[in-house]
């Protein structure tokens, strides 16, 4: 059992003791926290406001309500959204003016897992300072809680999906009446989570035939939530069984976002922020960004239109920053995570299916087709199961020396660059594992290049 803490919040599976898994204890202590940096950073407002939305995985509602009671007896109002989106609570943090927002949610991490996820009052997540912060007073949980005259309000909204459903059909590249015309039908995979509401409602908003798989929101996923190519057979027999035009497949959060082809394959993950970023840029030229493990195809995507295509750091909030820094008119990351900033600054899966939608019927191609007009890049992507006595610093060191006459980035672990190739090592923010990422021109090429690494790493920790 597990308990991780990190600058964009806490994750752990459910149970045990305190302080080594996600318990009550933690929950409360943890939520007090924020809330605690929360009036800290806004001192000179009499009352604050927090957004509270949940996944729909079973112990949601046993640490919403922890986190939200904890919060109302800091004194602060909360709105709770109940079950929701990670991108939906993000936008409900500005629509409703708020000064802060926690999801529960574990995103892509098995039923056993959960998190909480920390937005400021942009609904975008927390720096690193931020962050720090807020470890550094859990540590010490000396905290102040109101008076019975002074304790917050709480207050249930259940229309906040709706409205960032409106958003983001009213964004100037989403077109809605040409996917209408084109009378799709989708087969979705929801993952029995809140992905199984939220994309089926926005679909049927731009009059797509939706086929429900996997939908009902109760927490019990039929298969790893994780979107890979490897969990999602079912999907991939429905769409031929069906003859849909495409399936499309979110993690139990809806931050990220795959499609299966008209034939039962992969558009690929990897593809996802790809085609997205073609779609805009061939309206929008400007530069893009992703994380340092996703593809090159995004590069060359970027190139094609003039722009500059930059990386960053693994997580979300490092590839916000970076996107800022440079003015990018679209971004995410490899895993299926779209940043269109034109809405906000966060992944979001129903951002990426609109826009994705209205690429996709504007090309006159199928989805198969439009997978098949960009470059080629397998990945190979693998992990090492970490222990307490892994010396991750070490094996991080050592190889970034060993490949030092190569293009190698330490920003993030380490990544090395070659003529045809890559490979990043890295230290998961979210699982104890080292992640092994590698691409090339073939699968084979990728595979043979991640079986390398590897066995270089296990060398070195042996």
């Amino acid at each position: 059992m597990t308990l991780i803490k990190s600058i964009s919040g806490i994750r752990g599976t459910i149970g045990g003791k305190k302080g080594d898994n996600l318990t009550p204890f933690d929950a409360v202590t943890f939520a007090a926290a924020y809330g605690v940096w929360l009036k800290k950073r806004h001192h000179s407002k009499s009352k604050l406001t927090v957004v509270v939305g949940r996944d729909a995985r079973i112990s949601g509602k046993m640490i919403s309500s922890l986190v939200s009671n904890t919060l109302v007896g800091l004194g602060i109002d909360v709105i709770n959204a109940s079950l929701s989106t990670t991108p939906t609570v993000e936008v409900a943090v500005t629509m409703e003016n708020a000064d802060g927002g926690i999801i529960i949610t574990a995103s892509h991490n098995p039923k056993q897992w959960n998190a909480l996820k920390l937005l400021n009052e942009k609904g975008e997540f927390l720096n690193t300072a931020d962050g720090e912060e807020i470890l550094k007073l859990a540590e010490n949980p000396d905290f102040e809680f109101a008076y019975i005259d002074e304790l917050g309000s709480f207050v249930k909204k259940r229309d906040h999906i709706d409205k960032h459903i409106d958003l983001v059909l009213a964004m100037d590249l989403v077109n809605v009446e040409a996917v209408k015309k084109a009378h799709f039908k989708v087969v979705v995979d929801g993952v029995n989570s809140s992905g199984g509401v939220a994309i089926p409602a926005l679909l049927e908003r731009m009059g797509v035939e939706v086929v429900k798989l996997y939908c009902e929101p109760t927490g019990e996923f039929p298969h790893n939530p994780e979107p890979l190519k490897e969990n999602l057979e079912d999907i991939s027999k429905l769409v031929l069984q069906e003859n849909a035009d495409l399936g499309i497949v979110v993690d139990p959060d809806v931050d990220r976002l795959a499609f299966v082809n008209e034939d039962g394959s992969m558009f690929g993950e990897e593809y996802t922020l790809v085609a997205c970023a073609d779609y805009v840029l061939s309206k929008t030229p400007g530069n893009t960004v992703s994380n340092l493990s996703s593809t090159r195809a995004l590069r060359d995507i970027t190139q094609k239109y003039g722009g500059t295509y930059s990386t960053a750091a693994v997580g979300e909030v490092n590839v916000v920053e970076k996107m800022k820094a440079v003015n990018a008119v679209i971004g995410g990351e490899g895993n299926g995570g779209i940043i269109y900033p034109t809405l906000h600054y966060g992944r979001d899966a129903l951002v990426g299916v609109a826009l994705f939608l209205s690429h996709l019927v504007l090309s006159k191609m199928s989805c198969k087709e439009l997978r098949n007009t960009y470059p080629d890049y397998f990945m190979s992507k693998n992990k090492i199961q970490l222990t307490k006595e892994t010396p991750v610093d070490e094996i991080l060191k050592s190889m970034a020396k060993r490949y030092s006459k190569e293009q190698v980035s330490t920003i993030d672990g380490v990544k090395v660059d070659f003529n045809d190739s890559w490979f990043h090592l890295r230290k998961s923010n979210t699982e104890p594992i080292i992640r092994i990422y590698a691409e090339a021109s073939t699968q084979t090429e990728a595979d043979k290049l991640a079986q390398r690494i590897m066995k270089e790493v296990q060398i070195i920790a042996s």
